[in-house]
């Protein structure tokens, strides 16, 4: 390993830019953030050019890029899809299956752990997200509804106990039987349990909180909003996730999932600390556009990508997105109207936050792992740093 030495770049900090700064990296972290130059010996030196120093984007919900799937089920998948999106800023995500049956969960872990030893090249694995099986059948929207069902608890719990220290977090309907349980499980393993392709309304929503659950999976995504029942209406998941001051969102923004009026409304009610920009990319993420498959690239669901935007072929919802990182940051600065700095928050800080590794990853600190990248002013991506490795430099950054 070398060390590094970054210089005449606008480094982004979690408070503030530093114009023209100096960062330091050695032995895979982070030594030094500093306005002024630094003396130093033995270290390679990086010009970003007047570009921008960046920590790296961290991605808690991602399916696939690059042709792969996390379903195909082969070591390859996962290490193609790290390799792919670490050339658009992410340096850390964490695979997320898709409902399925518990023997594609437990063969979803031993890639893991297989793939993970191997990963050298690519965007690191911070743990497994299991999206699923345990839905409510009216949202599923792109989700297989062969396989979706109601919590199970000795199948949860055979599940969790396999993949122990793996499985990091687990989507689910909250008002289904079982569910609320199943987040007291979760919480007392350690596993973050998070709301998902529900139709639950704030009475169940409320209870599932106080029992565990403490993130909304891509939010208006497969969720209820406001309903009438029986002439009076309820309030859903998405007013749930406002009102509720502690609960995390995560969401899409690729400015077609959530257009920009959205955008601007989940970040004006839950502002940036409690806001994770997701991909939820699927296979088709950097490649063409036209037909692919959702999910295991032999028995998936057959989807459309056109207009930056992966649908279900029959045109009846979205299947997934083929947003990377550096996308979702563009699209909350240019349509958002948000700053560069908060924007980058959104996808390094809280998604570090959310899974419990601030300590170690989600800004450039001193201490942290030497997670970085230099991008331009449109979020082009110029150079991707790892623990210190240079994995990724764009073709013409060196001219």
């Amino acid at each position: 390993m070398k060390n590094i030495k970054i210089i005449n770049g606008h480094i982004i900090t979690p408070y503030r830019i530093i114009k023209n700064g100096t960062l330091l990296i050695k032995d895979q972290k982070i030594e030094a953030v500093s306005q002024v130059d630094i003396e130093t010996n033995d270290y390679e030196i990086i010009d970003a050019k007047g570009n921008y120093i960046a920590p790296g984007f961290i991605d808690i919900h991602i399916h696939g890029g690059g042709g792969y799937d996390f379903m195909d089920g082969t070591e390859e998948a996962y290490l193609k899809i790290a390799q792919t999106h670490a050339k658009y800023g992410t340096t850390a995500m964490a695979p997320t299956t898709l409902t399925c049956s518990k023997q594609d969960l437990l063969k979803a872990i031993d890639l893991y752990k297989s793939a993970m030893l191997k990963n050298t090249q690519g965007a690191q694995f911070i743990g497994l997200h299991l999206e699923g099986p345990y839905f409510a059948l009216n949202q599923s929207g792109a989700q297989d509804p062969r396989y979706i069902r109601n919590p199970d608890i000795e199948e949860y719990k055979e599940i969790i106990d396999y993949g122990q220290d793996i499985i990091k977090r687990w989507s689910v309907a909250p008002e289904l039987p079982g569910a609320v349980e199943m987040g007291k499980y979760l919480k007392s393993k350690g596993i973050i349990a998070a709301i998902a392709h529900t139709d639950a309304i704030y009475e169940e929503v409320v209870e599932a909180v106080e029992n565990g659950y403490s993130l909304a999976t891509h939010l208006y995504s497969a969720m209820s909003g406001v309903s009438r029942r029986n002439t009076y209406r309820y309030a859903g998941v998405i007013e749930s996730a406002f009102l509720i001051d502690s609960m995390d969102v995560e969401i899409i923004a690729d400015g077609i999932h959530l257009p920009p009026p959205l955008l601007k409304l989940v970040y004006k009610i839950k502002g940036s600390e409690r806001i994770a920009l997701i991909t939820d990319a699927m296979r088709a993420a950097g490649m063409p556009e036209g037909e692919s498959v959702l999910g295991n690239k032999d028995t998936g669901l057959k989807v459309i990508v056109e207009n930056g935007v992966a649908i279900m072929a029959d045109r009846s919802s979205f299947a997934g997105s083929v947003a990377t990182t550096d996308r979702l940051v563009r699209t909350m600065v240019e349509q958002a109207d948000i700053s560069l700095l908060e924007a980058i928050k959104m996808i390094s800080n809280v998604p570090a936050t959310i899974m419990g590794i601030s300590d170690t990853k989600g800004s450039l600190t001193a201490g942290k792992d030497a997670d970085v990248l230099i991008f331009d002013e449109k979020i082009n991506i110029k150079k991707t740093i790892i623990k210190g490795e240079l994995i990724y430099t764009a073709i013409d950054f060196n001219k």
